[in-house]
């Protein structure tokens, strides 16, 4: 029988069938540790979307978002200074007045009131996050009221006149993606304020 010592040193192929042997079986334990948590949280990534199917964040649910974002941002827009109205404790309320003349469908409208709601809130946020008159509004149940108006010119004449009084007056302009054309003005936000202060501007207007 031949000694070890005559066998000779193992061949190229040896050494090469024996490394992938250990590389293969290194591989798999490593990844069944890390399935596991071993190394770490265990990937949570969604799986790639199958034929035929289409993932839950696409490019229209990214327009759209956007669309909605851009609405929003330009909505908001620099009056002049707020008035706080010490002395005054009534309850405070917010107005949305909508543009009938637009022809714009419940769900517009209710998109655009949305709109205005939130650049009046933000417009007394950044001027003041503790704006008394913004706590008061919170604290009393946030009152909103949807009046009408018939026109654009209108519409405009009352957000000046709601400047002048020191009072929040927010226009939204549509982006145009949907109904009506681009920059059309669609809902005047007033608020939110003092009760007798926004019905200096809109107590003549009708409940929409």
């Amino acid at each position: 029988m031949a000694s070890s010592q005559d066998r000779g040193p193992p061949s190229a192929a040896s050494i090469a069938i024996g490394t992938a042997i250990i590389s293969g079986l290194f591989g798999y334990y490593l990844g069944q540790g890390r399935s596991i948590g071993l190394f770490g949280k265990p990937s949570t990534r969604a799986p790639a979307a199958r034929d035929g199917q289409h993932a839950h964040s696409d490019e229209s649910d990214i327009s759209d978002m956007d669309a909605q974002t851009d609405d929003e941002e330009d909505s908001v827009q620099d009056l002049g200074e707020l008035k706080t109205f010490p002395g005054n404790s009534e309850e405070c309320k917010l107005v949305l007045v909508v543009r009938t003349d637009l022809g714009m469908g419940k769900g517009k409208i209710a998109a655009q009131c949305s709109h205005a709601t939130l650049a009046c809130y933000k417009t007394l946020v950044r001027a003041d996050p503790s704006h008394p008159i913004l706590r008061r509004w919170e604290a009393l149940g946030q009152a909103k009221v949807a009046l009408k108006v018939d026109s654009e010119d209108d519409m405009l004449m009352l957000q000046a006149q709601a400047v002048s009084l020191g009072l929040c007056a927010q226009v939204i302009h549509d982006a145009g993606r949907t109904q009506i054309a681009s920059g059309s003005a669609t809902v005047l936000g007033i608020g939110p304020a003092p009760r007798s202060k926004i019905d200096e501007v809109t107590a003549h207007l009708k409940l929409l």
